[in-house]
């Protein structure tokens, strides 16, 4: 294996069926070739195979109409002689091609190598393009534009079996064109890694005697003008720059001219066009056609400013860099040039540009200016004394083709820039992918379609770019081409551009799509119509910090000109801006993700059974990031329900792990059967401590929450609730009328120290009590006066169902697109009716406990549960005589009939009782245990004054 900065190459033997051959002869088989070959050889077998070439194909095609004074050879011919007798005595053969294929210029190491080519060969103008000599160094560099080697066995024709090649594109410096190749032919056995240094240097050498010949053509074009400009002089112009007509010109100004003459200059025709300048101020640009003495075709453009002109002396002298190298032939001019010159520079590789206005310093002996004068001090111009004329200035000096490759240069420097507040504007993957469409569309391709696989749609990181690839985005100038509609599954075929991008990592051209190999075999179904519709395609692959995300494809169909290797870069910066976002939005969807399968999975899956509140819930995740939002449905003694919502500050993970202990420890408190004020002192008193207890010691990321608790009473139809810091609730009154209780506000969750006020208020039955969270109401776009009022508003309708109202809410108060989490708990409340309700008060008499225990009976046989009377009568037996015993009178007893059997005994005294296990000799203690025995759950229940010992029979067996 040999290694010189460039791919690896097997060494192997080029025949005798090891090494490469051994690859190829299974690849001419038809047999499948995954591994062994690299991918540019292997890409290229495939393209011969599709065009029909043969492997014996002896015979290249020779051009006679090549140009043998192009100016690629005058750039190459020094450094082909120089590399000549560097290389003199060895098995080296330089030629050099040009963009055709066509080679222009040969060179031998030794004469004798000459002798050994067919004659055809040895001379300048065969042709060896891939799609006609196959798999070689020339063809390969122009087919991949980029540098190639070619090594024995990996050449397709036979004839170069015993043969390798290095190959290195030439581009044009001022378009980043390619020219033509450079290409080294040697012997297998002459491999040397430096020649990979050595063939670089020499392409560069090229290409700066290259840039040396433009910089030299629009020299010449600018003394045509000057010269022009003098004869002119005496005329009716007076020839200043643009800044000396206005001085006081913008640099923004100034920009908006030279992008209009840049386009004047690209259309290489003689025109006038007035400009508009944000100031109100308009210029006539007036492109004008030239050529100078050695023949050089330009355009010259020109400002014209209306109104008078300076009525100054003004001579105006012209100065001409020169480049290393490139002397520029012009006349020597005095050592002081007139006063008031303005420079125009000309800037290699662009067009001819006026700087900004101002003086220059008095020219050294020898500099090199001519000059233009405008009219004289008198004011004489056209002839007619004191007569002042439009004046005109130079803007641009350049030739047509060098105009358009500037003017496309500056347009593809504006998409970028474009493209840096486009792409990336939300964190929404396939969005993302959108915004690279509608970006690169018409400016740069006419169609785009961009494949995902559908792990990166979901956020996950894709193990295989190819595994379930997914068409994401499908957008053009027009509806009707075939393209797979979006959101099919993609497969492409083994030659296609956009496989070969997905498996190397790098963007592939194709250039004429009629001509790509495996172009129909991607998707018979859409693919069969479409090079009738396009003809030029770039596959770029997404790739961001080393993970390839998919790939986008850029088509072009109106513009007759295929893309070609600026389009290729610009398509490639496009899309490496445009994957970082995408990733940034797949790693954001992730996280997302996550944090709302937790938030979800801390949330109540299921509402519990109970009959004191009809309930309807939503909980709508903010769209940038989910937070911490809760609520809660918790059944509590007495047939009572309590409601809760809450609000962890912030978003992400720790919120909604924090909203998930907030809620489990509510759930807990609210169990306990506290009160709704003493539950938020003692989530208060955990938000606290869990801000203490922060890891890192300095409360970096400080806790609060808000919170809203209420307990209904189905039996009173009374409700108390008290909030911390959340938004009050919204109260619907059974005619329909909507109110916002008087509740204090209360401080959030974690100040400590604050206490919280309870208010009880009363619930007729079918009223609906509305909980939610700030992100209903709160909208940096809305006034949270206004939203109280359309939530007013969408409340006010009566005989509503709770599941109706609450979408009701959704539909016209809710935010479109909420910032913040939204949680919203609906309660239609309910009443126990009163026949199922039973209560008896006596005195702490012990004779008493049997007349109660018959009440008791004959209230259940009249409920029709006999079934539970026995377990009833030992339950009520024991509770009452305990509260004798232990309690204070008076002593309150009352059965409640709803889902369970209820039955509870009340009294004066604060002290709960405690279950304990009686010992054998013990004559007392049992009782509570019996009671825990024969009941499905009992608690004690503490109220403004004394206590509730409760227990509660199921009626299965009623």
């Amino acid at each position: 294996m040999v290694r010189s900065g460039w791919e690896p190459i097997p060494t192997g033997r080029a025949t005798g069926g090891t090494g490469p051959a051994r690859f190829r002869e299974r690849f001419l088989q038809g047999e499948p070739v995954e591994t062994g070959v690299r991918t540019s050889i292997l890409d290229s077998w495939q393209r011969c195979r599709s065009m029909g070439l043969s492997p014996d194909q002896s015979d290249l095609p020779f051009r006679e109409d090549f140009d043998p004074d192009d100016r690629l050879v005058h750039a190459a011919v020094p450094v082909l002689d120089r590399l000549q007798s560097r290389f003199a005595g060895s098995a080296i053969n330089i030629s050099v091609a040009d963009e055709s294929g066509t080679v222009l210029l040969r060179r031998f190491g030794q004469t004798s190598l000459a002798r050994s080519l067919p004659e055809i060969q040895s001379v300048p103008g065969f042709v060896f393009a891939e799609q006609v000599a196959g798999t070689n160094g020339i063809g390969l560099a122009l087919a991949e534009r980029q540098p190639i080697r070619v090594y024995g066995a990996e050449h397709f024709a036979e004839r170069s079996q015993g043969s390798a090649c290095r190959a290195l594109p030439v581009r044009d410096p001022l378009s980043g064109r390619i020219e033509g190749v450079l290409c080294f032919g040697y012997p297998r056995s002459f491999e040397d890694p430096a020649l990979a240094t050595v063939i670089r240097k020499a392409a560069e050498a090229i290409e700066r005697r290259l840039l040396g010949q433009s910089s030299a053509r629009e020299h010449a074009l600018l003394r045509a003008y000057l010269d022009t400009g003098a004869e002119a002089a005496a005329g009716s112009h007076h020839r200043a720059g643009v800044d000396e007509l206005a001085l006081e010109l913008h640099s923004r100004d100034r920009a908006i001219l030279m992008d209009k003459a840049a386009e004047l200059i690209s259309r290489a025709q003689r025109a006038a066009v007035d400009v508009s300048l944000p100031d109100g101020r308009r210029v006539t640009l007036v492109s004008r056609p030239m050529t100078s003495a050695s023949g050089v075709e330009g355009i010259a453009i020109e400002a014209v400013l209306p109104g008078p002109s300076p009525r100054e002396h003004l001579a105006i002298p012209h100065q001409v860099d020169e480049l290393p190298g490139f002397p520029v032939e012009a006349a020597v001019v005095p050592a002081v040039p007139p006063s008031g010159a303005v420079p125009v520079v000309v800037v290699p590789g662009h067009l001819s540009v006026l700087p900004p206005s101002g003086r220059v310093p008095d020219a050294a002996p020898g500099q090199v200016v001519t000059g233009a004068t405008t009219a004289g001090a008198d004011g004489v111009a056209d002839g007619h004394p004191h007569s002042q004329p439009p004046a005109r200035g130079l803007v641009l000096v350049g030739e047509p083709h060098v105009g358009t490759y500037a003017l496309a240069a500056r347009r593809r420097l504006e998409l970028l820039s474009e493209a840096s507040g486009r792409i990336g504007t939300t964190l929404d993957v396939r969005r993302t992918a959108e915004e690279l469409a509608e970006t690169a569309v018409p400016r740069l391709a006419d169609f785009v379609t961009i494949d995902l696989p559908e792990a990166v749609l979901r956020g996950e990181e894709p193990a295989d770019p190819l595994d379930d690839l997914r068409r994401a985005v499908v957008h053009g100038i027009r509806d009707d081409c075939p393209f797979s509609p979006v959101g099919k599954q993609v497969h492409f075929g083994p030659a296609t551009a956009q496989l070969r991008c997905l498996t190397s990592g790098q963007t592939v051209l194709e250039p004429n799509l009629k001509a790509a190999a495996g172009w129909l075999a991607q998707d018979p179904e859409h693919s069969e119509r479409l090079p009738t519709y396009v003809h030029s395609l770039i596959a770029v692959p997404l790739v961001a910090r080393g993970v390839v995300l998919g790939v986008a494809s850029f088509y072009r169909a109106q513009d007759p000109a295929p893309f070609g290797d600026d389009d290729r870069s610009l398509a490639q910066e496009l899309a490496t801006r445009a994957a970082l976002s995408i990733d940034n939005a797949r790693r954001y969807t992730y996280e997302r993700t996550m944090v709302l399968a937790l938030q979800r999975r801390l949330l109540p899956h299921a509402l519990p059974d109970q009959d004191a509140v009809e309930v309807a819930h939503r909980y709508l995740p903010a769209e940038s990031d989910v937070g911490g939002d809760w609520y809660d449905v918790i059944p509590l003694s007495g047939t009572r329900v309590g409601l809760m919502v809450g609000d962890v500050v912030g978003h992400g993970m720790l919120s909604a792990a924090t909203m998930g202990r907030l809620r489990t420890a509510a759930r807990s408190f609210a169990e306990l059967d506290f009160p709704p004020d003493e539950v938020l002192t003692h989530l208060d008193n955990l938000v606290g401590r869990l801000d203490r207890e922060d890891p890192d010691g300095k409360g970096a990321d400080i806790i609060g929450a808000t919170c809203l608790y209420a307990i209904y009473d189905p039996t009173t139809q009374r409700c108390v609730m008290a909030r911390a810091g959340h938004p009050p609730p919204a109260l619907v009154h059974p005619d329909g009328a909507v109110s916002y209780p008087d509740l204090p506000a209360g401080p959030p969750l974690g100040l400590g120290g604050l206490p919280f006020d309870a208010v009880e208020i009363d619930l007729p039955e079918n009223s609906q009590l509305v909980l939610y969270t700030d992100g209903l109401i709160e909208d940096r776009h809305r006034d949270v006066d206004m939203v109280l009022d359309e939530l007013r508003a969408a409340l006010a309708h009566a005989g509503r169902n709770a599941e109706e109202t609450c979408q009701a809410i959704l539909d016209t108060v809710a935010p479109a697109h909420p910032c913040d989490d939204i949680a919203l708990l609906v309660a239609r409340t309910h009443a126990l009716d009163p026949s199922r309700i039973a209560t008896w008060e006596l005195p702490a008499d012990p004779a008493l406990v049997g007349e109660v225990r018959a009440a008791a009976i004959r209230r259940l046989a009249d409920w029709g549960l006999d079934e539970v009377a026995f377990a009833a009568e030992l339950i009520l037996s024991e509770l009452v005589t305990n509260a004798i015993r232990h309690g204070s009178g008076p002593i309150r007893v009352r059965l409640l009939h709803d889902r369970t059997l209820i039955c509870e005994v009340s009294d004066s005294s604060n002290t709960a009782p405690h279950l304990r296990r009686a010992a054998t000799t013990d004559e007392g203690g049992r009782g509570l245990f019996l009671v825990a025995q024969l009941s499905q759950t009992w608690g004690t229940r503490h109220l403004s004054e004394g206590k509730a010992i409760w227990a509660e029979c199921g009626l299965d067996g009623a």
